[in-house]
């Protein structure tokens, strides 16, 4: 059975400096509270990345946003690492292309899948500026076909 997926955020900042590679679908570890927060989209990936130690991959930089009916004394840090969980087949194939020049391991955006929330993981390789500015260029020249397409 497919579940509807309902975008929360979209890491841009990543998708413009990172040239995916290959994505993969994680589970993350909340307590309530981060969970009502992100349903809320009260969250922000700019910025964070994803370490592999010890065989677990720990999600760092991923800012919550203390949800806001909670005691001052319950509230946790918003950028507190945060577990994330992947297939072991995975985790093996990530520690290995980690330790190659040039790949990182970074999330791409949060998601409900059915009542879950999920994190999309992409292993990524840095654009140069060269290849940043022809990104842009491409989108603008899209863009303005697209513009040209609907005069006629």
């Amino acid at each position: 059975m497919k579940f509807p997926t309902v975008s929360l955020h979209v890491n841009k900042k990543a998708l413009f400096d990172y040239e995916i590679v290959q994505g993969y679908e994680a589970w993350i570890k909340l307590t309530g509270p981060e969970v009502k927060s992100i349903r809320a989209k009260q969250c922000n990936l700019k910025g964070s990345y994803v370490s592999l130690t010890s065989l677990r991959p720990i999600l760092k930089g991923f800012h919550i946003s203390p949800y806001e009916h909670l005691p001052h004394k319950l509230r946790v840090n918003p950028t507190a690492d945060r577990e994330i969980f992947l297939h072991k087949k995975d985790i093996d194939y990530l520690t290995g292309k980690m330790k190659e020049k040039g790949f990182s391991l970074i999330p791409t955006e949060v998601y409900l899948k059915g009542n879950l929330i999920k994190i999309s993981v992409a292993l990524a390789r840095g654009r140069k500026v060269f290849e940043k500015k022809q990104v842009l260029k491409e989108r603008d020249v899209g863009r303005d076909m697209d513009r040209e397409i609907g005069r006629f």
